[in-house]
This record gives C-alpha cells, structure tokens and sequence, in this order.
C-alpha cells in the first residue's frame, strides 16, 4: 500500500492514508501517538498557547517518573520526568485531526518553566509570563497552585507580583 501510494510513512510504524489533508501539528501528532503518557510540556506548551516568540527545535514532553525515555528521533524529542502531582495536574486533552494531545494548560507551563528555568532560561519564562499578562484573562491564583504542587512557590512570588 506505501509503494502505491494509497498510504504514506509519517513516522516509524505510523502511517495515514495518503488522501488526507497534512496535519497541523504533525510533530505534536507522532509524539502523542507513540507516547500516550507524554504531556506536551516547557517551551512546547508555550508555543501550542502563544505564549513565546521562540521556536522549539525539539518537542518538549513530560513523562511519569519511571517510565521509559523515548527513543524516537524523528522529531526530536526532549523529555523530562515529573512525579506525582507535578506530572497530573493541569493536564488538557486538545484534538487535532483526531489525535488527541495532552498538553498543559497556560499556568500550568508557566510554573514548569520557572521551575526548569535554569535549563530552558529565565528569559523564555519572563517573555512568556509577559505574553500571559497581555493576553488578559490572567490567573496569577492558579499560578501560585502550580508553583506550590511545583515547589517554587516562595521563588516565582515577587515574579508574578512584578509581572501581574
């Protein structure tokens, strides 16, 4: 069926007919279908919820902690592992082209991304945290409850006080 044409190689083992339209997030969509438990996170997140300029050259990917490391290089992946609750909540399920993909929700990420600034850096969260506020609809609340399940709840306090 590949060599006629009738389907088409997305990625190892995934395959979709070659008649549908290309998706419109295809590295989000092979990620999400070869690793279920991955939550799209970090700089990912910011840039599937506009909340940054930059453009991620690996996909950004929470896993629970014991599971095993992706080894999927097409797309690149970069993956982190959370515990318990730092990997649970904020989780939302977004459909596209009937992937479902489970990414953080906006405070979720901005607390992750204070809390792995020292890897992502500073600036991505505070251009994100600066986006956040102009986009209205802020939640600084919500925040707080990410950095205290996060454990960075003492540190991001004066950010979002100056930056909300």
């Amino acid at each position: 069926m590949r060599d006629k044409g009738i389907i088409v190689q997305v990625s190892r083992g995934l395959y979709r007919l070659a008649e549908l339209p290309e998706h419109q997030e295809p590295d989000l969509c092979i990620v999400s279908l070869r690793y279920p438990k991955a939550v799209v996170c970090l700089v990912s997140a910011l840039s599937f919820h506009d909340l940054t300029t930059q453009i991620p050259h690996e996909i950004y990917i929470a896993l629970p902690r014991g599971s095993r490391a992706p080894t999927i290089t097409i797309p690149p992946v970069r993956h982190f592992f959370f515990s318990g609750q730092s990997y649970e909540a904020g989780i939302e399920a977004h459909e596209q082209d009937g992937v479902r993909i489970r990414i953080y929700d906006q405070e979720k990420t901005l607390a992750d991304c204070f809390r792995f600034r020292n890897k992502i850096g500073m600036d991505v969260f505070l251009e994100a945290l600066k986006l956040y506020k102009d986009a209205g609809n802020t939640r600084p609340g919500m925040i707080m409850d990410y950095a205290r399940i996060c454990d960075v709840e003492k540190a991001i306090s004066p950010y979002l006080e100056a930056g909300l």
